[in-house]
């Protein structure tokens, strides 16, 4: 059964999997990247190669989400997913099902600071960014300026509404806040520690929390990024690297967002801004 950590792009996912993989593929809790190669992308190529040929046709691909995972849980085993895939039905085809998912664990985040993000790892201008997360659309696995990895698929993201409107409808949900993490990330760290005891067993203890606290804050990612230990950071040339993690908690909007884009943003998603206390 399918564990989804599921997001919409830039919200926390790696930060997120990087709790999940110490928590519970090291033994004292001290993160490197190699722990979250434990949990895999979907959808991805290798995932569909038995069911069709036709693996950059979204409307192929799409009658696959579920035999893909059907045949992933064959040995009935607890598995990790990362995904930025909307939890969609598209013609009759689900994105996923209760058969297939034990639990998700869902990361949000303001999407006034996601501008910022948006713009540096998939090269768009602020105003591009702000119409990426208002204009429904797929996105190609790692795709920047064109370019993406064949090993993963076409994904359905929505809008940053949209996302988030269709995943929170998941049974068995544990909602994070990209904010909650950088406020407090001792107290979701033990909310989610909590939630996995629902469906598996954790072993753990307070000097493994600390540790896990202390080697996934952002400074330190951030730090084995520029060390060359992250292989997932956003395309650049071979010498000038796009940081993947970026300004983090320095990501501000009420600093460096433009009023118009601001209000724009604010008045499309008013409603799942109000229920997530991102606005009065």
């Amino acid at each position: 059964m399918i564990i989804w950590l599921a997001s919409y792009p830039k919200s926390g996912n790696t930060w997120v999997r990087s709790i999940v993989a110490s928590l519970l593929y090291s033994n004292d809790g001290d993160f490197n990247f190699d722990l979250i190669k434990n949990i895999k992308q979907f959808p991805q190529k290798i995932y569909f190669d038995k069911f069709t040929e036709k693996t950059g046709d979204f409307s192929e691909i799409k009658k696959y989400w579920i035999p893909a995972q059907e045949l992933i849980n064959q040995d009935n085993k607890i598995r990790f997913f990362k995904t930025h895939h909307i939890n969609c039905n598209v013609d009759g085809y689900k994105f996923t099902n209760q058969k297939n998912t034990l639990a998700t664990i869902y990361i949000v985040r303001d999407p006034r600071n996601l501008v910022n993000s948006i713009s540096n790892h998939f090269s768009k201008s602020v105003e591009d960014s702000k119409k990426f997360l208002i204009t429904s659309r797929f996105i190609a696995g790692n795709e920047k300026n064109g370019e993406f990895k064949e090993e993963n698929l076409k994904t359905l993201i929505g809008t940053w509404a949209e996302h988030y409107n269709f995943w929170k409808k998941s049974n068995n949900l544990l909602l994070i806040k990209y904010e909650d993490l950088i406020k407090d990330p001792e107290k979701e760290l033990i909310k989610i520690i909590k939630f996995l005891k629902q469906f598996m067993n954790i072993e753990t203890s307070p000097k493994k929390n600390s540790k896990i606290i202390e080697t996934t804050n952002f400074k330190n990612l951030q730090h084995l990024e520029n060390l060359g230990n992250f292989k997932e950071n956003a395309f650049g040339n071979e010498y000038n690297k796009k940081k993947f993690f970026y300004l983090g908690p320095e990501n501000k909007w009420n600093k460096n967002l433009d009023f118009k884009i601001r209000d724009e943003i604010e008045n499309k998603f008013f409603n799942e801004m109000k229920e997530l206390k991102y606005i009065e």
